[in-house]
């Protein structure tokens, strides 16, 4: 399928990754950068942008209407797809990965490309762990999670400070605001902002930069144009972190 059109696709199969994570893979396939994003369109509900976890699939976490709505699919369901859009991660030879729960979608393509080096994966606890197979053949994979039940009892963000994280190219970041909040402060330390990337999600109508309800204080970028994915230099001084906007513009707190 060519870039930035609109098509239905119908579903092939799901795949219960966790108790509220799935993976539908679709019958076509996309040409996309790794950190892209797709709207897709449930019919009768909702439109929502999703990062594609490979060239024909999406993996969701059950949120809200849209997402719940996702779950109740199956096999020879149809979905709208738009996209893709927006811009990817940088891609490098030594690249730091780190991804919190869901997260770890976006950030999947760009290890399969055998960019990454070493893959920072954590969650809440061990059976909410995302890919761990599939990353561990193509990374050096550290695990953190919150309980303790798999790899450092911890947040991900405590797995970097055993790292010189100097040596790397790039380092990509994705999943929750707060954890990636936290890798901001730690790189910004480290005076090295302006080479870590950062996959941000806010409420989307259009997904191609007209209606403006994606577009972040105090700068003005737009999510969907301007990034998804955004140097740490250009979020520093931010509503990264801290808050975001609902459908109606009214800010909520992170």
């Amino acid at each position: 399928m060519d870039n930035n059109l609109s098509d239905a696709v119908s579903i092939l199969r799901v795949k219960e990754e966790t108790s509220l994570i799935r993976t539908f893979v679709f019958d076509r396939s996309f040409v996309f950068s790794p950190g892209q994003f797709v709207m897709v369109w449930i019919p009768g509900v909702d439109e929502i942008p999703m990062a594609l976890s490979s060239e024909n699939t999406i993996t969701v976490q059950k949120a809200g209407d849209a997402t719940s709505a996702m779950f109740a699919l199956g096999p020879g369901d149809r979905l709208g797809i738009r996209g893709p859009f927006g811009n990817g991660f940088t891609k490098g030879e030594k690249v730091l990965a780190i991804a919190g729960g869901v997260g770890a979608a976006p950030l999947l393509p760009l290890a399969r490309a055998d960019c990454v080096m070493t893959f920072l994966l954590g969650a809440q606890t061990e059976k909410e762990l995302l890919f761990v197979d599939q990353l561990d053949e193509c990374s050096d994979v550290l695990i953190a999670t919150d309980d303790g039940s798999l790899g450092l009892n911890g947040y991900v963000t405590a797995l970097m400070n055993d790292l010189n994280l100097g040596a790397y190219d790039r380092i990509a970041v994705c999943g929750p605001e707060v954890m990636m909040r936290a890798v901001l402060t730690k790189v910004e330390e480290k005076g090295i902002a302006h080479k870590t990337e950062f996959s941000l999600h806010r409420y989307m109508k259009c997904g191609v930069g007209v209606c403006g309800s994606c577009c972040i204080d105090p700068s003005g970028l737009r999510v969907c144009r301007d990034g998804p994915v955004f140097s740490g230099d250009l979020l520093l001084k931010s509503e990264f972190g801290h808050y975001m906007r609902d459908a109606s513009g009214r800010k909520k707190n992170i």
